[in-house]
């Protein structure tokens, strides 16, 4: 094997390692808790929702494809794993976003209009954008929640645009704002 070829194979062996000690990391603080995770929905192909869109009815949105079913599926199975099953579930009302936390089957889901997208204009981003932060300054030590929301949001709070069923682990900053502690996902089965 040249040695080229060598160098390679070993650092994208020293990457994959750090990642894994990276992940690991944020597991034991969510297992720990006093944190937030926020998710974007799973795979649903497209931008936005249809100009017909209404809320709970499901076939006037944009929802997850069989792809953002499984990635579901695995990022429940991932928090089962990894023993973090004590987690309160709240996901936005928009149907892709609440099939995502449905089919993690961690917990019963709650609904969470903060967490609706206020994409082209339906929400009110500084409202739901506070709400959020104060819902994140709030948790106490021992408490992990899971949000399943838009990359609206994600990235309002966060400065983070999160590909489809990526996690940010947060916590408050004490100040008022947010730290983000890592990201993970989106898990693949």
């Amino acid at each position: 094997m040249p040695i080229r070829v060598f160098g390679v194979l070993l650092a994208a062996l020293s990457l994959a390692a750090t990642s894994a000690a990276a992940d690991e990391g944020l597991w034991q603080r969510l297992r720990e808790g006093g944190v937030g995770v926020l998710m974007r929905h799973a795979t649903a192909p497209g931008t936005g929702d249809p100009a017909s869109f209404t809320l709970g009815d499901c076939s006037t949105q944009r929802n997850l494809n069989e792809a953002g079913r499984a990635e579901a599926r695995a990022t429940g199975d991932a928090f089962r794993r990894n023993g973090v099953t004590d987690i309160a579930v709240l996901s936005s009302r928009w149907c892709r976003s609440s099939e995502t936390a449905e089919l993690m089957d961690l917990r019963p889901v709650e609904p969470h209009p903060p967490l609706d997208s206020f994409f082209a204009g339906r929400g009110d981003q500084a409202a739901q954008t506070a709400a959020m932060r104060q819902r994140i300054a709030g948790l106490s030590e021992g408490e992990t929640e899971i949000y399943v929301t838009h990359q609206v949001n994600i990235t309002a709070l966060t400065d983070i645009f999160p590909r489809s069923g990526e996690l940010i682990v947060v916590a408050s900053d004490g100040r008022g704002g947010i730290e983000v502690l890592g990201r993970m996902g989106p898990f693949r089965r």
